[in-house]
C-alpha cells in the first residue's frame, strides 16, 4: 500500500471532514459525496485497503484471515462496506452475498449451545462479545440497503445475534473491562433488534459504578485495556444516547496523551496487566479522539488525531481496518475542528499510580514507583521492577532495573515515590531474618507444622513460620533520587545495611541501534559492562549518552530473583543490556543526556 505521510494527513484532512458532512445518513451513493470522496486520500486509502482484503478473502478464503479467532466478525463487517461502498470496486457485486453467507456460516459453525462463541477462551462471553462490535456493526451497513439479494443472509446473521444476545443477557465474566465489553456487545444488538432486555442488562452491570482514579486509570491501569473501555463507554452512550457515558474516555483520553512517546509508543510500566512489560501505540486509540474531538469540538483532541495520522502504525490499524468504523458512525465523518497544540514539554505526576512524566520536545523520561504491595506476581497487579525509561529521538532505553544478591529477594521495586526539593526519590528497605525454635507450648511430638511462607515472603515451609522468634535480621536499604533538568537526568543511588551485597543496575536500550564505550560480558552479544567513563547509544542521528561505568564483579544473571527462578522464569527482554556493578555499601551516580 502506498505510504500516507504525516504532511500528506494534514494537508487533507480539512477536505476528509468536508468530504464526510455532505453525506447524508449512510449516503455513499449520490454524485456529490462520491466527489467529495475523490478528495480524500485517506477515503481512497480506506476503501483500496478494504478491497485488497475483499480480493484475498475471495481468493483464499479462511487462509486470507488476520484476526484469528474474530475473523469472521471482521470479514463480516469489511465485505458489508465493500458491497454498500460506491466507491468500492466491489459495489453491489453479487459476489459478495455468497461471501457472506460463508462467513455467517462459519459463525454459526463456532456457536456453542448456549449461544457463545469458542474464540479464545472457550464457550466464553466475554470473548463472544469481542466479536460483535465489527459484526454488528457490518449488519448495520448491511441494514440500509434494501436489495433483495441480501435478505437471506440478514435473516442468517439475525437469528445468530438473537442467539447471541440470550448469551450475553445471562453470561458472566472474569475481569472489570469484561463487563462493559459485554455491555458494548449488547448495546449493538440493542441497535439492531431493539429489546428491553438488553438494556436492563446493560443497566444492571452499569449499577456496579464505572471506576476511575483520579489520574485517569481505570482499575486495571492498562493501557491495553482502557483502549477497550473507551471504545464500550463510547458506542454504549452513543447507541443508547447516554453522553454522560462519555465523561470516563474523556478523562483517560487526556491522560494517555502525557503518557504518549514522540512517536506514539505509549508507557506502560505501570500497568497491572500484561502489557507491563510489552509495547503499545497510542494509534489504536485514535478513532476515540477523533469521536471526542468532533462532539466535543475538542481542539487538544484534534490536534491529536492528526499526530497519530502521522505515526509508525496508522496505515495497518486505521487505513486498512477502519473502512467499517466510518461506515456506520456519523460522528467520525465530520471535519475535525482546529487544533489546539497540546503541550511538548511538561512534567506530570500521576499519583495513583506513581508515575512521573517529562517531556521535552523530543526527549522524554519516566520514572515509577508504583507496584502493588504485598508483591504478589499475578496477572492483575502491578509488578514491574522497571523503576526508569529514557529517550531522545530515535535513540531508546527500555528500561533501568536494578537487582542485589540479598537473598535472592531479587529487583528492587520502591515502596512508594516522593517528591523532596525537586527531586524525586524511590526507596526499598528489604529485611531477611533467621529463625529460633518454637515456644514450648507450641512444639509437638510429630514434628508436624503449618506449611506457611517464611515472613520475608521468600519461600514455604512446614515450619510455621509466624510462629517462631527471629534473630539475626539483616537489612537492606536501597535510594534512588533522580533530578531533571531541560532533557539531563541525574540518578544517585544509595545502597546500604548489610555489607558485601553485589548490586547489578541494568540499562536495557533498543535492539536496533549502535552502543559505544562499552565492552563485552562474554558470548552474549547482547550484553555489555560500562567498566568506566561514559557510553553512548546511538540510533539515526539521535544519541543518549550515560555514564560513569563502574564493574565491580560479573554477576548479570538470575537477577529476577527466587519468586521467578523457582518457576524457571526471567523478565529479561530483548534489547542491548549494559551492566554496571558494585558492592554494598554502594553509591553511583549516572547521568543521561
Amino acid at each position: 500500500m502506498k505510504k500516507i505521510t504525516r504532511n500528506t494527513f494534514l494537508k487533507q484532512s480539512a477536505g476528509l471532514g468536508a468530504a464526510f458532512t455532505l453525506l447524508p445518513a449512510l449516503g455513499w451513493a449520490s454524485a456529490a459525496s462520491a466527489q467529495a470522496y475523490q478528495e480524500s486520500d485517506l477515503w481512497k486509502q480506506m476503501v483500496q485497503a478494504n478491497d485488497r482484503h475483499i480480493s484475498k478473502l475471495l481468493a483464499m478464503k479462511d487462509a486470507a484471515n488476520r484476526h484469528g479467532g474474530r475473523s469472521y466478525g471482521y470479514n463480516f463487517a469489511m465485505i458489508a462496506s465493500a458491497y454498500c461502498c460506491s466507491d468500492s470496486d466491489f459495489y453491489l457485486d453479487s459476489s459478495l452475498v455468497s461471501l457472506l453467507d460463508y462467513t455467517a456460516d462459519k459463525l454459526i459453525g463456532t456457536q456453542r449451545p448456549d449461544g457463545t462463541i469458542n474464540a479464545g477462551n472457550l464457550e466464553s462471553p466475554p470473548d463472544t462479545a469481542f466479536i460483535m462490535e465489527p459484526l454488528c456493526a457490518g449488519v448495520y451497513i448491511l441494514s440500509q440497503n434494501n436489495k433483495e439479494e441480501l435478505k437471506p443472509v440478514k435473516a442468517k446473521i439475525k437469528g445468530f445475534l438473537l442467539k447471541t444476545g440470550e448469551a450475553l443477557v445471562v453470561g458472566g465474566v472474569h475481569t472489570p473491562n469484561h463487563r462493559w465489553v459485554v455491555c458494548h456487545a449488547l448495546a449493538r444488538i440493542n441497535q439492531l433488534y431493539p429489546n428491553p432486555k438488553y438494556v436492563k442488562r446493560i443497566d444492571e452491570w452499569l449499577s456496579e459504578g464505572i471506576y476511575m482514579d483520579e489520574d485517569g486509570h481505570y482499575p486495571e491501569r492498562s493501557m491495553n485495556y482502557s483502549d477497550v473501555e473507551n471504545n464500550a463507554f463510547l458506542t454504549i452512550g452513543r447507541l443508547l444516547d447516554r453522553p454522560e457515558l462519555y465523561a470516563a474516555p474523556r478523562k483517560s483520553l487526556a491522560m494517555t496523551y502525557y503518557y504518549m512517546e514522540p512517536n506514539g509508543d505509549l508507557v506502560t510500566i505501570d500497568s497491572r496487566r500484561q502489557d507491563q512489560y510489552d509495547h503499545r501505540s497510542i494509534v489504536v486509540q485514535y478513532l476515540h479522539f477523533r469521536y471526542l474531538a468532533n462532539y466535543d469540538q475538542n481542539g487538544e483532541f484534534a490536534a491529536i488525531c492528526r499526530m497519530i495520522e502521522g505515526f509508525p502504525g496508522f496505515d495497518r490499524i486505521v487505513v486498512e481496518e477502519a473502512l467499517f468504523h466510518f461506515m456506520e458512525d456519523e460522528m467520525l465523518k465530520k471535519e475535525l475542528p482546529t487544533s489546539q497544540n497540546p503541550p511538548t514539554d511538561f512534567e506530570r505526576v500521576f499519583t495513583s499510580s506513581k508515575l512521573v512524566r517529562i517531556r521535552r520536545a523530543d526527549t522524554t523520561a519516566s520514572i515509577f514507583g508504583g507496584v502493588d504491595w504485598p508483591l504478589i506476581i499475578a496477572s492483575g497487579r502491578s509488578v514491574s521492577p522497571n523503576f526508569f525509561t529514557y529517550r531522545k529521538g530515535e535513540a531508546i532505553l527500555w528500561y533501568m532495573r536494578m537487582s542485589s544478591n540479598f537473598f535472592n529477594m531479587g529487583h528492587f521495586r520502591s515502596e512508594g515515590l516522593w517528591e523532596k526539593e525537586g527531586k524525586y526519590v524511590l526507596y526499598q528497605k528489604q529485611e531477611a531474618p533467621y529463625y529460633q525454635p518454637l515456644p514450648d507450648h507450641l512444639k509437638n511430638k510429630e514434628g508436624d507444622y503449618t506449611l506457611s511462607p517464611s515472613v520475608d515472603d521468600r519461600f514455604w515451609s512446614k515450619m510455621a513460620f509466624d510462629q517462631r522468634p527471629v534473630s539475626n535480621v539483616k537489612t537492606l536499604e536501597s535510594t534512588i533520587t533522580v533530578e531533571e533538568s531541560e532533557g539531563k537526568v541525574t540518578i544517585d543511588f544509595e545502597v546500604g545495611g548489610l555489607e558485601g551485597v553485589t548490586v547489578t543496575i541494568e540499562l536495557c536500550f533498543d535492539k536496533n541501534g549502535k552502543l559505544e564505550g562499552v565492552i563485552p560480558a562474554g558470548e552474549d552479544s547482547d550484553n555489555y559492562f560500562l567498566e568506566e567513563g561514559k557510553g553512548s547509544f546511538t540510533m539515526g542521528k539521535d544519541t543518549i549518552n550515560f555514564g560513569p561505568g563502574q564493574k565491580d564483579h560479573e554477576r548479570i544473571s538470575r537477577l529476577d530473583g527466587e519468586k521467578y527462578s523457582v518457576h524457571f522464569g526471567s523478565l529479561r527482554t530483548e534489547g542491548k543490556h549494559v551492566y554496571i556493578t558494585g558492592t554494598s555499601p554502594f553509591t553511583h551516580q549516572l547521568i543521561f543526556e
